[in-house]
């Protein structure tokens, strides 16, 4: 089904209705009885023991359409305890198209991802003369759904939920030739939705644009997750270099985008972890922690006890981070860590994986952090160079891809290791050897969290010139259609210097789960086996359906897939195709919000072509401008089910 075809009739999958992250009793299936009109009064209502994914086939040119939209043609199996089955069609439904015009909540409209500079200005593109407009973003990103016990917003005739929403960059300007990538504040919004009790439908009923201008506006906002507490935890990916901020093009627009001058931002301020609470009436608030290391922050994940966090890195020469707080839900404080590989890694599933242990960079809060980024240069800190100094007071490391010599300037380490993380968590030995880590998740029965590797290339391969052997991270052939790997979670650890760590969920093992293949070029243009995951991105996973789903940002797939990996069968099915050209953005599961059970999926930058596209972009390209606003448009939504075939055959 695609999205062309996605009115009303929808029903969301409403089998799991439990409190999140209880085990499966027989409430679900009770729930969905009732529903459905009860079973026999002396009978005990069947209840709920598995489910299952059935895959679809990637779309192909035998039908257009489908490739140039969302197409769904997948189904979820749900097995009950008295032997039967009922099975449910998806579909996608879209809460909007980016530059659509959406209600504020006041009787009037808002932009959907539409961008505003630091005293909330809209910001106005005027590269085609005549034809000034409100930038909007194509490319939502990370997104959070989430109730309230006291919710109450107007016009909403079911119940109150809510989705934060963020917009990580826009791709082009509207002359389709000047380049945007980061040179905007992302925007971020709260989105008001009126939850049907009848069909778990959601409708839009009030977008809110998030007030930035107290955390100096966002930067390149990508994956994010929900708090166990239930706020949402963004992200600014690829923190500007500090030393080269002051002539980079790209810092320098973001500025005079931002603040109207070019010079005024401060790269110290980006490259941190936001979070933003919803409040009761469909508003957000938003601070920066300062405090979680300043690197290419994707997607972090929050363990059980609410104060560890992991963190992939998505950046060349990257690292594994942990974050261990002071204090339950509050992560303002707290101890930030690295970690160091033993040898042992490899891409192969079946190989025993590699032993981790962990350097601690420092504790700090975010006030103190932030306060030495408002009075710190780069030279401050450290001295660095790019070519070899012949000077032993330098020391030999890896950053983005290439060689640096840095020398730390005396009593410098706690700036150094909040500010210049990278650089620092190099300086002291950790395995700083990664191409882009990108999301996290946790499996909490199990005690098993996974992170995504986009690619296995450059620094992790040994012999290439990124690639440092002394961080025991090195393959002997690039896969540059990545993997997911999984992490062993272990309780009484210590750090390298023989301290104990405060937590029961640190990474201990790193293995392979999941890798997608190589190929040469198919008649359609992949170069990843399309029937394996290529350039996985977004993760997320499900308690209660035992599954990991994984969203791709892929360049090697022509049509990328949001996919679901059974942890207990190993099964892998592919549930959602986004346009031709788009990334799998915005991934979500919430196994109980009101009783019903959903999965957010957003898209962005349809029609991006690549090489990989030159079979299909003749083709494909006037549809998928035509459904996306020539292309500047991407969708905000979620994975449903179509109402028509929700029924219990043994009711």
């Amino acid at each position: 089904m695609t999205q062309a075809s996605q009115p009303t009739r929808r029903q969301a999958l409403k089998f799991l209705s439990t409190p999140l992250m209880l085990p499966l009793t027989g409430a679900g299936a009770t729930s969905l009885l009732t529903a459905c009109g009860g079973g026999d009064d002396d009978k005990p209502a069947p209840t709920f023991v598995s489910a299952a994914f059935t895959a679809m086939a990637a779309p192909s040119l035998a039908d257009p359409k489908a490739m140039a939209t969302t197409a769904v043609a997948s189904s979820l199996d749900v097995s009950l305890s008295d032997g039967s089955k009922q099975s449910f069609q998806l579909a996608y439904a879209a809460f909007f198209v980016t530059g659509d015009m959406v209600p504020d909540g006041k009787g009037g409209t808002l932009l959907a991802g539409g961008y505003y500079d630091i005293n909330n200005k809209p910001i106005i593109d005027t590269t085609v003369a005549g034809k000034d407009r409100h930038f909007f973003s194509d490319s939502p990103d990370g997104t959070s759904l989430l109730s309230l016990p006291n919710a109450n917003v107007s016009g909403v005739k079911g119940k109150p939920v809510f989705a934060v929403v963020q917009f990580e960059y826009t791709t082009w300007a509207q002359d389709g030739k000047t380049d945007m990538y980061g040179r905007l504040p992302s925007p971020i919004a709260v989105l008001t939705l009126d939850q049907d009790q009848s069909t778990g439908k959601l409708s839009l009923v009030k977008y809110h644009n998030v007030d930035t201008s107290a955390v100096k506006g966002l930067w390149i906002t990508c994956g994010s997750s929900l708090s166990p507490w239930g706020t949402h935890l963004s992200s600014e990916e690829y923190e500007p270099d500090a030393f080269t901020a002051a002539t980079s093009s790209q810092f320098q627009d973001f500025s005079k985008n931002l603040y109207g001058d070019a010079t005024k931002a401060n790269p110290y301020h980006y490259g941190h972890l936001p979070e933003v609470t919803v409040n009761p009436d469909g508003t957000g608030s938003i601070k920066k922690h300062y405090c979680m290391g300043r690197i290419s922050h994707e997607l972090i994940q929050v363990m059980p006890d609410n104060r560890t966090a992991i963190m992939g890195d998505d950046a060349t020469n990257g690292g594994f981070f942990m974050f261990v707080a002071d204090k339950e839900k509050d992560l303002s404080s707290g101890s930030l860590y690295v970690a160091k590989f033993a040898s042992g890694f490899s891409v192969d599933p079946a190989a025993a994986g590699a032993a981790i242990t962990w350097i601690k960079l420092g504790s700090a809060t975010s006030a103190e952090i932030e306060a030495l980024a408002n009075s710190l240069k780069p030279t401050d800190i450290m001295d660095v160079k790019t070519a070899d100094p012949a000077d032993a007071s330098y020391t030999k490391i890896w950053y983005s891809g290439k060689p640096q010599w840095v020398k730390l300037k005396a009593g410098m380490e706690k700036a150094a290791a909040f500010l210049e993380t990278h650089r620092y968590a190099a300086l002291v030995g950790a395995s700083m050897a990664f191409t882009k880590m990108e999301g996290t998740t946790v499996n909490i029965k199990d005690k098993v969290a996974y992170s995504a590797l986009q690619n296995i290339q450059s620094s992790m391969v040994t012999g290439n010139a990124a690639n440092n052997p002394a961080y025991n991270v090195g393959v002997a052939k690039a896969l540059n259609a990545g993997g997911v790997f999984a992490h062993t979670l272990s309780a009484s650890q210590k750090d390298t210097a023989g301290n104990a760590i405060n937590s029961e969920w640190v990474p201990t093992l790193t293995k392979a789960l999941l890798v997608g293949e190589d190929i040469a070029a198919d008649p359609l243009g992949n170069t990843g086996n399309p029937d394996k995951i290529a350039n996985p991105d977004n993760l997320k996973f499900s308690e209660k359906l035992r599954t990991l789903f994984i969203g791709e940002d892929s360049s090697q797939h022509v049509n990328n897939f949001v996919w679901a990996y059974n942890v207990d069968t190993k099964q892998l099915s592919r549930l959602v195709s986004m346009p031709s050209g788009a990334e799998a953005t915005g991934l979500g599961v919430v196994d109980d919000l009101n009783g019903w059970t959903y999965i957010t999926s957003n898209f962005q930058h349809p029609g991006d072509w690549g090489s990989i596209h030159n079979v299909v972009k003749p083709t494909l390209d006037p549809l998928v401008r035509a459904n996306y606003k020539d292309r500047f448009g991407a969708c905000v939504g979620y994975l449903t089910a179509a109402s028509t075939s929700v029924k219990l055959n043994k009711v």
